[in-house]
């Protein structure tokens, strides 16, 4: 009993590891490796998010400083329609610190009537520049390069109607951004910051990327440039960014921040990272097993199925060639031989009980055979002859045609007997082969019906013994039969070939096709009868058969002898 039971255990624990370790490990790994990638997700949209709400703000900062500098030449405008001197109006100290540029009035033409402190930037208000603000609030220039100080500039001007002056400040967009957003982004930072006008043009740029200069297609700026917001995603050298913008209403100019995610990231999460290594020598043991399963397993069980299923077709010899394998695998290949050998003793005797009717079943076509034609038939043609007799006596034509119309019926009764005779009996398989008798079946098919059936002969014909010939003759029947009760089609192919090896029949037609069971013994309960009847006629004579159809691509039935 101890040594019956050892390899069942040894071979059960087997499984049992490869089974479950290598599940467990991969799940494990799953787990770490997942978590630390939906953690990276997490904290990569966490610092999106916080990079466009920071931007946002960054912006909407900006946007009210411009906001309080128009709203300064506004105060400007109202204090000089009723101040006597409007240079003392330039010098108040709350309003020149917002315009480091400096401030001026013009005359309707552009030209300076005070400014502080004195600059030659005014003329960059052209006539068309004053006429657009003659009858609107404040409004911003693009920005310029000016030359004295090589800083870029934007004027704010304002129309005075009632003095026919123009209220006029410079301010450094710079200078405002770096005040503005200190607050937000210091120095030191690795987030790198780029202003740009509408034209793409950097106004201010800080951070560890500043000394490049940003692309047009850059993320982010042709969206800026069109009033959005957000965040995207771009790598650059093999490292990955975050890119947050935002747009600045009062100038239509972009804010673009950008900053390398791996700056993001904690050491700690760099830690993470590296902790699943610890289960790499557990999924490597996982591996091992795996490979021990697949081989001693799963493949030997993959070949035993291979053989079972040719078992299920008949081939009793495939079952005995050893597949390997553990010893459960063995023991079950040893179990399915003595399975077979019993199944095919059982076979023999059924063949030979198969064999006995099937000889009587041809006895008894060929008796039938033999009444209808020495008996049925002949008395046929004595009916016919009496009525042609009666036909030379009769002289009223009514009786005439009812005697013809005899006449024709009792041709047709002789033409169905002699070729329901020739199918229980085919006397061209007696007298002249095998082919002849082929040949005649698939001519008679096709005339007697609506498929086209095309007969083909290839190499040496050769006479086989009766009970073969028999036998291939009825299989080529029941299939022809069949093609025609069921296939719906229009053209068919009857071919018999003769080699040095084997003696080969084909039968094939272009119908309707159907689903092929998946083993003979499925035959039956799936309405196949007639494959049934071939399959036991092939059986008898030693031959293999092979059926292949699919639904919509017809059907195909070889017999290898």
């Amino acid at each position: 009993m101890k040594n019956t039971r050892a390899p069942v255990l040894r071979g059960l624990t087997v499984q049992l590891l490869a089974i479950t370790v290598l599940p467990l490990t991969l799940l494990l790994l799953l787990i770490a490796f997942g978590s630390v990638s939906l953690h990276q997700q997490d904290m990569r949209a966490l610092v999106g998010e916080r990079d466009e709400r920071a931007v946002q703000s960054a912006a909407a900062a900006l946007d009210s400083e411009l906001h309080h500098r128009a709203a300064n030449i506004s105060s400007l405008v109202a204090l000089a329609e009723v101040a006597e001197n409007n240079s003392s109006i330039l010098t108040t100290d709350d309003i020149a610190s917002d315009f480091d540029g400096g401030l001026a009035y013009l005359d309707m033409n552009g030209r300076v009537i005070t400014s502080m402190p004195p600059s030659g930037i005014w003329n960059r208000l052209g006539q068309t520049d004053i006429s657009l603000a003659a009858d609107s609030g404040p409004v911003f220039s693009p920005p310029f390069l000016d030359p004295a100080s090589n800083r870029f500039l934007v004027i704010i001007w304002q129309a005075i109607p009632s003095q026919n002056m123009i209220v006029a400040g410079a301010f450094s967009p710079e200078h405002l951004a770096r005040e503005t957003l200190s607050a937000s982004y210091p120095e030191g930072s690795h987030v790198t910051i780029f202003l740009l006008d509408p034209s793409h043009q950097v106004l201010f740029s800080s951070g560890p990327l500043a000394s490049e200069d940003i692309a047009a297609d850059h993320p982010g700026v042709s969206e800026a440039t069109r009033g959005e917001s957000g965040t995207t995603y771009f790598k650059q050298h093999g490292i990955e960014h975050v890119v947050a913008f935002s747009s600045i209403t009062a100038t239509g100019w972009a804010l673009i921040t950008t900053e390398e995610w791996e700056m993001v990231a904690s050491p700690s999460l760099r830690i993470t990272q590296l902790a699943p290594l610890v289960i790499v020598p557990a999924f490597i043991l996982a591996l091992l097993a795996l490979w021990f399963v697949v081989t001693r397993i799963v493949q030997p069980l993959q070949k035993l199925e291979t053989k079972a299923a040719a078992l299920a077709w008949g081939d009793f010899d495939a079952i005995k060639d050893p597949v390997g394998g553990i010893s459960e695998v063995k023991h079950l290949q040893m179990e399915l031989t003595e399975m077979s050998r019993k199944v095919q003793a059982a076979q023999e005797g059924l063949r030979e009980y198969i064999g006995a009717i099937t000889t009587a079943q041809e006895e008894e076509r060929l008796r039938l055979a033999r009444e209808l034609h020495d008996d049925t038939i002949q008395s046929v043609i004595a009916l016919k002859q009496r009525v042609q007799l009666a036909q030379a006596t009769v002289k009223d034509q009514a009786s005439k045609r009812i005697l013809g119309e005899l006449e024709t019926l009792a041709e047709q009764t002789i033409e169905n007997l002699r070729r329901m005779t020739r199918a229980l009996r085919p006397i061209y398989l007696e007298d002249l082969g095998l082919v002849t008798a082929l040949e005649m079946l698939a001519r008679e098919t096709s005339q007697n019906h609506s498929v086209v059936v095309n007969f083909k002969k290839s190499g040496g014909e050769q006479r086989l013994s009766h009970e073969v010939e028999l036998a291939l003759y009825r299989i080529a029947q029941e299939a022809l039969s069949n093609l025609v009760r069921h296939s719906q089609a229009q053209q068919a192919d009857l071919h018999i070939s003769f080699g040095e090896k084997e003696t080969r029949l084909d039968v094939s037609d272009n119908g309707i096709g159907f689903n092929m069971p998946k083993s003979p013994t499925d035959f039956a309960p799936s309405g196949h009868f007639g494959l049934l009847g071939i399959r036991e006629r092939a059986d008898l004579i030693g031959a293999r058969l092979e059926v292949e159809s699919t639904p919509r691509n017809g059907t195909r039935l070889t017999i290898r002898l």
